[in-house]
């Protein structure tokens, strides 16, 4: 596309916007005269008419209205990204406060985050470690960090660690009491170990999936714990079988001192995001740290 055939397709939708070629004239500091013209040679090079003209007003014809709802979200976006471009030429700084759960923080916010307060000194992060879902705006949080499946739709979500998949492993120990259960339906007689969840305070219900069949059961054992860490360390002591993600359980599969079962009903789920409102602006600091954080693939 021709410099000049840019600036044709500005000036028809700033007409086509104002409905009128003195405002529309104003506001892009031209003459109406010059306007009209612009317009009259676009008309002819697409071939169609785009205005239709009166003593009035200006109002879009058919295709005059398909052409503004295509150009105007991407003049939209080039004014967004030209103003983020203005916005990184200042220092950054300035303080940014996160919710999120403690093994998301430790594992991939603060090794990013530590990155960048030593690179940017004017920069101050805030980590609220909460297992509960936040109202990022009520609370004043600028972003929080959840599974991608429990992020609402009307978040911006940036993807910032792998696709998980849930494990569910006992110890050697525990096995060689217990045999190993084919399918979900054999956990009805096994100890399992329940996770209390932290926002209604329910059991978490045992999600598998087989053949794009999802299958959710609720399990029993002898203990229950909201805490991660203390149900694994009951299940490395033989106290039954833990079902959490395999960020948690993986090394400890890989290491032996836990034995995973029921492998072909766990299916991959979005893994951890950066969620955060719309907005049309971020400050140069937050970029930054979308940046940082953004997941790359393997």
């Amino acid at each position: 596309m021709k410099r000049d055939e840019l600036g044709d397709l500005v000036a028809f939708l700033t007409v086509g916007e104002e409905r009128s070629f003195t405002r529309a004239a104003a506001r892009l500091g031209t003459s109406q005269s010059s306007l009209s013209h612009t317009v009259r040679r676009l008309e002819e090079r697409m071939g169609v008419r785009l205005l239709t003209r009166t003593t009035r007003n200006v109002v879009p014809t058919d295709a005059g209205e398909q052409l503004m709802e295509t150009l105007r979200p991407a003049f939209n976006d080039i004014r967004s990204r030209l103003d983020a471009l203005s916005a990184m030429r200042q220092q950054p700084g300035g303080t940014i406060r996160i919710t999120s759960s403690r093994h998301a923080a430790e594992t991939i916010l603060m090794p990013a985050v530590k990155r960048l307060m030593a690179e940017y000194r004017e920069i101050s992060v805030e980590i609220s470690i909460d297992q509960r879902f936040v109202d990022l705006v009520t609370e004043r949080y600028d972003a929080g960090v959840r599974l991608g499946e429990s992020i609402e739709k009307d978040m911006i979500a940036v993807r910032i660690g792998p696709d998980l998949r849930m494990v569910v492993a006992g110890s050697p120990d525990y096995f060689a009491r217990y045999p190993r259960p084919q399918t979900p339906h054999d956990l009805t007689g096994h100890n399992c170990i329940n996770l209390r969840l932290p926002t209604l305070g329910g059991l978490y219900a045992w999600e598998f999936e087989r053949d794009g069949r999802p299958l959710n059961v609720r399990v029993e054992g002898q203990f229950v714990s909201n805490d991660v860490p203390m149900i694994i360390d009951a299940a490395l002591g033989g106290l039954g079988l833990a079902c959490l993600p395999d960020d948690h359980l993986g090394p400890l599969v890989k290491s032996g001192r836990l034995v995973p079962v029921l492998e072909d009903w766990c299916p991959p789920f979005p893994g951890f995001h950066l969620y955060y409102p719309s907005r049309r602006l971020a400050s140069p600091a937050f970029a930054l740290l979308v940046e940082a954080l953004r997941f790359r693939g393997a």
